[in-house]
């Protein structure tokens, strides 16, 4: 089972990562300046994680990244970097699997 760590930065912002049972991170937040705010975006990535045309696919100069949107279109999750198309995907599919389910592990 995945989890959602919750952090506070060195600013004083709060982040969440999406970690898979392995411990990787999949997905990332923005920094939110209160931690109901961060709750909240786990909650989006939880139900927004299941609709497929919510990943905003990318390509860079240094590989393959996906976006989570909202149904409003606002970033709520960024991926790492993959090296091929098909690690990307494999990351999708794995904040597909992981999102709903995951615990949260308030850190902050």
């Amino acid at each position: 089972m995945g989890k959602f760590e919750i952090k506070k930065d060195r600013t004083g912002e709060f982040r969440f990562n999406l970690k898979a049972r392995n411990g990787q991170v999949i997905l990332s937040s923005e920094g939110y300046k209160a931690k109901t705010s961060c709750e909240n975006g786990i909650e989006s990535v939880r139900k927004n994680s299941q609709t497929d045309r919510l990943f905003e696919r990318k390509q860079t100069s240094s590989g393959h990244r996906f976006n989570l949107k909202s149904s409003n279109g606002q970033v709520i999750g960024t991926s790492e970097t993959y090296t091929t198309s098909a690690s990307m995907e494999n990351g999708i599919n794995s904040v597909k699997k992981n999102a709903p389910t995951a615990t949260i592990d308030d850190q902050s």
